[in-house]
């Protein structure tokens, strides 16, 4: 099929309208992931130190704060590039997007990529060789993923295992390391931080196959193979669910394992109120709205959001 044209008129200007440019631009940096992002930087710093049972002191406190500059900054760099590459896909799918929208420029948009990047690897260097290394190749997996001509993102498995790579494995240990080598000048991995890594690698699976649920339209015309196009929308839906169920199970198990260094009955009743909570949400998804497909989606990621608040205050009190 054919790319129609992109016009992009009367751009936001920072100068002229600052509030509304920032509007737009946090649009473009899509909040979801932003807080994504940070609640598991902020969570990985936590764990870290009830792991060295470390106090907070502001030495450590300006690792926290560049950890969280570094990553957030890949991470508008990762979702900023997928929407320079995906405009007319995004308007159909994700109108209101900024490129989408004609809120902001193509070139507005490169600039914003370009500069996030670089402060992202400049930041990450500075701070240490796990940070780098953490940073680095998330924004390498993020570029392979939307870039042509690989453009991972048009092979559903691959395009699976990026985002569950980067969020699942990468950010988790990494991340971890980075703030235990801050700490004690040594990094390791906690067997706690192994759960929760277990647990996110799951989770993220069930994130990166339900994403393109309501996508379909716009990734059928443009003939962007996924899940969803292969085994159709209740199919993807009930996998997802399965998923997350497991996610818990594997949680409330580990609740009855005490070398874990974890809570054992918050971490039990936690997340079995949660697989009921998800239960009971997903008998309400009506799969012909996109609306509400979308609903459940972001009800999704409030589960992943949970679990990055929830993790910390399982491990203090153990």
């Amino acid at each position: 099929m054919s790319r129609p044209p992109i016009s992009l008129n009367n751009p936001k200007n920072l100068l002229q309208d600052p509030l509304s440019w920032f509007y737009s631009f946090w649009k473009f940096s899509r909040p979801h992931t932003i807080v994504g992002t940070s609640l598991s930087v902020i969570a990985l710093y936590f764990i870290a130190l009830t792991s060295t049972q470390s106090l907070i002191k502001l030495d450590n406190l300006v690792y926290l704060l560049g950890g969280v500059i570094a990553c957030l900054c890949g991470n508008i760099y990762i979702v900023g590039l997928n929407q320079l590459e995906d405009i007319e896909i995004d308007q159909i799918n994700k109108p209101n997007l900024p490129l989408a929208a004609r809120e902001f420029s193509i070139k507005q948009g490169q600039i914003i990529v370009s500069i996030t990047g670089i402060l992202a690897l400049g930041l990450a260097t500075l701070l240490g060789q796990w940070l780098i290394i953490t940073v680095g190749i998330s924004l390498i997996i993020g570029t392979l993923y939307s870039l042509p001509p690989i453009r991972l993102k048009r092979i559903p498995l691959l395009a699976a295992l990026c985002i569950f790579t980067v969020r699942g494995v990468i950010v988790n240990l990494g991340l971890f390391l980075y703030f235990t080598q801050a700490l004690t000048a040594t990094g390791f991995v906690s067997p706690s931080v192994w759960l929760l890594t277990l647990f996110i690698l799951v989770f993220t699976v069930a994130i990166a196959i339900f994403k393109d649920v309501p996508d379909l339209e716009g990734d059928r015309q443009y003939n962007i193979k996924t899940f969803t196009l292969l085994l159709g929308k209740s199919a993807i839906f009930k996998l997802s669910c399965a998923i997350i169920i497991f996610c818990y199970l594997i949680m409330i198990t580990a609740g009855f394992i005490p070398i874990l260094g974890i809570n054992p009955w918050l971490t039990i009743v936690s997340h079995l109120s949660l697989l009921f909570l998800l239960l009971w949400r997903s008998q309400g998804v009506n799969l012909e709205d996109k609306s509400s497909i979308a609903q459940f989606y972001q009800f999704i990621w409030k589960l992943f959001f949970l679990e990055y608040l929830l993790f910390p205050i399982i491990c203090f009190l153990q």
